[in-house]
């Protein structure tokens, strides 16, 4: 039977205009006209490879909907599935099930068929998807020797599958990698904007090269396996990635190592106050805390909510050739070029507070402490803030008013808290939602949102919905915007402090004040677009 050209399938799919049709083959030249189309952006690769697949009368199927079963996977080498760039999807009895990109490479479907001995049923998949799949599921083939090119040496797998992690996870634009040991091998998840995504399985045999060679390029003890530890080393990427700094730590488990790598890209990061996610008179208010010549201020949250961010920008916004600024920090996370950095150093005894105790001598502007961790530190913190320096730092607590409780569970006296403390920042990430593809959602009067966070009924509340696209790989949301509670000390504040006044007192004085709340702020993004009213809840509906 003779096969519609796919340019006929086009045009009744309603995809494209005969004048675009005719346009695209006339500068086609020899080259395929998908990937004209594509190229010139009239036709996305889904909408494409899905008319392809009805072409050949075969189904089509997304990467992020299905899972490859190990069984079916097994059955192809690494360089077999590299060569024909085929995904084993699932076995049944007699045949095996193959995504690919070109239906109409019989070589490829006559080939694996004679190898695996089984009849190939052909699914259509985009070659994004498939270039994906192959380097998540083939890591452990490549790692375990399977293809190795002539004259490299042994370690060459293990350190081509360790880059291909990591290349990979910037691509996908993660935060962190996690690589967990578990008694079938070695379980690969990316965190990208905020949520983990299984990646890949690496063989149990190969876990043990892999760490190691991780632990080597993080200068770690290669042979200690029972006690956590803590390094950092820096990648240089492909074209176009360039370098960036890694935070490696591991730790003991009952199935064997954990090691977790953040990823720390200053280029893919841009440190500015106003790419944070500031509403206009939360940054105002932020800014006016950065003019003062002395006093601390505190950027709080829990870990990965872009605290560090947050301060590597404001010190940004304080570089100026006429102050000198100075930062101590466990590890050293973004290079700033003209501000002395200091990585804490536990081993040798360069601590927080023995790098303070030396900044003071140095005549400093600017003290940026990367976290207060104890009494000793928050009390040098605190006395520097006192005379004459302007201390920035960060400390774990859920909103801006509990922060100032903290310090005093800390043992530091209220009044010094009173004091030295200007201002607190508390801040979490949500996810933003794809501007290509949200739709509009209303809450209805019966809608469980409303009760939980307090609306009226009465009211219509219009918000935002993710639908997913080619844009966000249908996930609905692209990347990540911060929430804040900008919290200024007022007088009223510092002398609910001074009297150590509970939390609850703290926050309402500070809503008199005109800060609003982290789920305040949550929701205005929300109605703007930005994020979805279940991320807002998620985030920030402990606190009202």
């Amino acid at each position: 039977m003779l096969r519609k050209k796919l340019g006929e399938l086009l045009l009744e799919e309603g995809v494209l205009t005969r004048e675009q049709l005719s346009g695209a083959l006339a500068v086609s030249g020899g080259a395929r006209l998908g990937e004209i189309l594509v190229a010139q952006g009239l036709v996305s690769e889904e909408k494409l490879y899905r008319v392809i697949a009805k072409q050949h009368g075969a189904g089509f199927v997304l990467l992020r909907d299905i899972t490859p079963e190990q069984e079916a996977v097994k059955l192809l080498s690494a360089a077999t599935a590299r060569r024909y760039r085929c995904l084993p999807l699932k076995r049944t009895q007699d045949s095996l099930h193959l995504a690919t990109a070109d239906p109409l490479n019989v070589l490829a479907v006559s080939d694996i068929s004679l190898i695996t001995g089984l009849k190939v049923e052909l699914v259509v998949m985009t070659p994004r998807d498939i270039e994906k799949a192959l380097a998540r599921l083939y890591g452990e083939a490549v790692a375990t020797g399977e293809v190795t090119a002539a004259g490299e040496n042994e370690t060459t797998p293990v350190v081509r599958t360790v880059n291909r992690l990591i290349a990979q996870a910037f691509e996908e634009r993660a935060s962190d990698i996690h690589l967990e040991s578990q008694e079938e091998g070695v379980r690969v998840r990316y965190r990208v904007d905020g949520v983990l995504q299984d990646v890949n399985r690496l063989d149990k045999d190969m876990s043990l090269a892999v760490f190691s060679r991780l632990k080597v390029m993080a200068g770690l003890d290669i042979s200690e396996r029972r006690l956590p530890q803590d390094g950092s080393f820096r990648f240089s990427g492909s074209q176009g990635q360039g370098a960036f700094d890694l935070r490696v730590s591991t730790l003991p488990t009952v199935s064997g190592e954990k090691v977790v790598l953040r990823l720390l890209n200053s280029a893919r990061s841009q440190l500015s106050l106003h790419t944070l996610g500031l509403a206009d008179d939360d940054r105002a208010r932020f800014e006016r805390m950065l003019t003062q010549s002395y006093g601390m201020i505190l950027i709080t949250g829990p870990t990965g909510s872009g605290k560090t961010t947050t301060l590597y920008s404001a010190v940004q916004h304080l570089h100026h050739p006429t102050r000198n600024i100075c930062t101590v920090e466990d590890p050293v996370e973004f290079r700033l070029p003209g501000i002395t950095q200091v990585n804490v150093n536990q081993k040798i005894g360069l601590t927080f507070a023995s790098v303070l105790r030396a900044f003071v001598r140095q005549d400093p502007d600017v003290l940026l402490v990367g976290e207060i961790r104890d009494y000793e530190t928050a009390d040098i913190a605190v006395r520097s803030a006192l005379t004459g320096h302007l201390v920035l730092s960060s400390l774990h607590t859920n909103d801006a008013a509990s922060t100032v409780t903290r310090l005093s569970e800390m043992g530091v006296e209220p009044f010094l808290t009173a004091a030295s403390v200007a201002g607190v920042v508390a801040q979490r990430l949500v996810r933003k939602l794809c501007p290509a593809c949200r739709q509009p959602h209303v809450l209805t009067e019966h809608s469980p949102e409303l009760r939980a966070l307090g609306l009226d009924p009465s009211v219509q509340h219009s918000f935002f919905a993710p639908m997913g696209c080619d844009k966000c790989h249908g996930e609905g949301y692209r990347g990540r915007v911060g929430v804040f509670e900008v919290m200024r000390l007022s007088e009223e504040i510092r002398a609910a402090v001074v009297r150590q006044a509970p939390t609850s007192e703290i926050r309402a004085a500070a809503r008199r004040a005109g800060s609003r709340s982290l789920l305040a702020d949550a929701l205005d993004k929300a109605r703007a677009g930005l994020t979805t009213i279940s991320e807002a809840m998620r985030v920030a509906y402990q606190e009202g």
